[in-house]
């Protein structure tokens, strides 16, 4: 496999990068992800990448800044592909000049990428070959190799002898993926091929013949089995395959599924075993919690492909918008069994989680709040790089939705509080015009038996009497300011009636407006 970094500030363009291609068919991997430039240059370094497919507008380091400092201050370069939505020849130009391998606008064409990246692996795969001239070819490089081909007389042969096993025989291909311990865990650290062929080698001796193995990505291994004599023995290759997929997850302490490819008859086919190893990963998640999982029992059984029910998707962001733990519990039951129930494909399973995470990120938006604050969005972002199995990915599901309910339920508090605090500055703007609290609750929307009860609970008083206090405070200003008469400070500060007015003055201050206004003249 060919390893790719995908470079781009934009997330969601990454991860719709990740599903658009099949990667693993034209023999790639995604290797990392990175938001800049600066983030990619560091990661180059760690990993190695023989393709970088980026943007080229970034924060902190641009894509052709990266480029350019990649191709000329280092010994060995990957290749270089740019994505981007601007056509500027400016850009084509420095693009050339940096021997970019091409130039891909936005919005991506799935087939013009897809044709590009098969002709990139016959590139690369040419490339290595040369470099692997006169030098020690060691298993795991020729059993990749024996993979991405048909080979066939004397090519094959001397595959076989380099494998130590016979051209013929009977052939199995297999995948073994290594789960995460906890969810919290990636699933997909570093899997030595030493400590693979160590732990298989009981498995190896029973057979009779050598367990090649390689590195497909990481938390993923293949090997090659050579069964006749199992077969033509017992014929019980089932116990082989238990056996191999106990003597890994024992190695390493956790769970593996072996996904097992079809028979083949000549080890220059075994690119079709492995082929169908990757179709019988198709079934990961309709077949259950399978440890062995064999491309022969579920070849020709149907796959859900499609969508889930847009009535389900819009019941489960209901009762999570409402908080109701019980509730979207319950629809979340209700997905993952629809997922088995149908036998969802591994991409029919990442769109619709995909789905589910949009949306609620969508309404988190639209109340003006931030994903960002989801401590647990990073692992359902990324649980297919974790390796998770359904009952994992559920967990990991049932987390990010209880953590979205409850900052959407404090995100809904803010907004009431601040809904709450505009009316509060209305009325202290328009306290001298004919308002009420039905009034007020219209123009706002809001139930006026809803508004009185939130006002009270807010500032601890009625809202009449809020409004009241704010015009008997002004009436006293205009008493102590200016001569007006009581009328007139009357209908100044909301009263429609003199004699009202007076009326609650007194309610309020134990005095009338006139007793008020003498007072401060000295009278009796």
């Amino acid at each position: 496999m060919y390893k790719v970094l995908l470079v781009d500030d934009e997330v969601f363009v990454r991860k719709g990068l990740i599903n658009l291609i099949d990667w693993r068919s034209l023999g790639f991997e995604i290797c990392g992800e990175a938001d800049n430039g600066a983030d990619a240059l560091e990661m180059m370094k760690r990993l190695g990448p023989d393709v970088v497919i980026t943007d080229i507008r970034m924060p902190v380091l641009d894509g052709l800044e990266l480029i350019r400092t990649v191709t000329t201050e280092w010994p060995r370069s990957p290749v270089f592909i740019i994505v981007s939505g601007y056509h500027e020849f400016t850009y084509a130009q420095q693009a050339l000049r940096y021997d970019v391998h091409d130039y891909i606008l936005k919005p991506i064409d799935e087939g013009e990428l897809t044709a590009m990246l098969a002709k990139l692996a016959g590139m690369l795969g040419a490339k290595k070959l040369n470099s692997l001239a006169g030098e020690k070819i060691v298993t795991g490089t020729l059993l990749e190799t024996l993979v991405k081909d048909r080979y066939a007389g004397e090519e094959a042969a001397q595959f076989a002898a380099a494998l130590r096993m016979e051209a013929t025989g009977r052939f199995v291909y297999a995948l073994a993926e290594l789960h995460p311990e906890t969810d919290s865990g990636t699933g997909a650290g570093g899997w030595p091929v030493e400590e693979a062929v160590a732990a298989l080698q009981p498995v190896a001796e029973r057979i009779g013949r050598p367990i090649p193995v390689h590195i497909h990505q990481p938390g993923l291994i293949g090997l090659l089995l050579d069964v006749s004599r199992i077969a033509s023995a017992t014929g019980d290759m089932e116990a082989v395959y238990r056996s191999v997929q106990a003597a890994l997850s024992e190695a390493r302490g956790a769970p593996v599924t072996l996904y097992v490819g079809g028979e083949v008859g000549r080890i220059g086919d075994v690119h079709s075993s492995c082929r169908t190893a990757h179709q019988a990963m198709s079934y990961q998640f309709a077949e259950g919690e399978t440890p062995v999982l064999l491309y022969d029992r579920v070849a020709g059984t149907a796959l859900y492909y499609f969508d889930i029910d847009s009535e389900l998707y819009a019941q489960l962001l209901e009762r999570l918008e409402e908080n109701d733990k019980e509730a979207y519990s319950a629809s979340i039951d209700r997905l993952f069994r629809h997922f088995r129930e149908k036998r969802f494909a591994p991409g029919a399973v990442s769109n619709a989680i995909a789905r589910c995470v949009i949306g609620v990120i969508n309404v988190i938006r639209a109340m003006d709040g931030s994903e960002k604050e989801l401590a647990s969005l990073p692992a359902i972002m990324d649980w297919q790089s974790r390796r998770v199995r359904l009952p994992g990915l559920k967990r990991l599901f049932a987390a990010f939705m209880e953590e979205a309910a409850d900052y959407i339920a404090r995100l809904r508090r803010q907004q009431s509080k601040a809904g709450i605090e505009k009316i509060r500055k209305y009325i202290e703007t328009h306290y001298m015009e004919n308002i009420s609290l039905k009034s007020i609750a219209a123009k706002f929307y809001m139930n006026s038996v809803y508004l009185g009860q939130l006002f009270r609970k807010t500032y601890g008083v009625y809202f009449n009497d809020y409004l009241l206090g704010i015009r008997i405070g002004e009436a006293k200003r205009l008493l102590r300011q200016t001569d007006c008469r009581m009328y007139e400070i009357a209908e100044k500060v909301g009263f429609q009636n003199a004699d009202y007015f007076v009326t609650q003055f007194e309610k309020l201050e134990r005095m009338t407006p006139t007793d008020y206004r003498n007072k401060l003249l000295g009278k009796k």
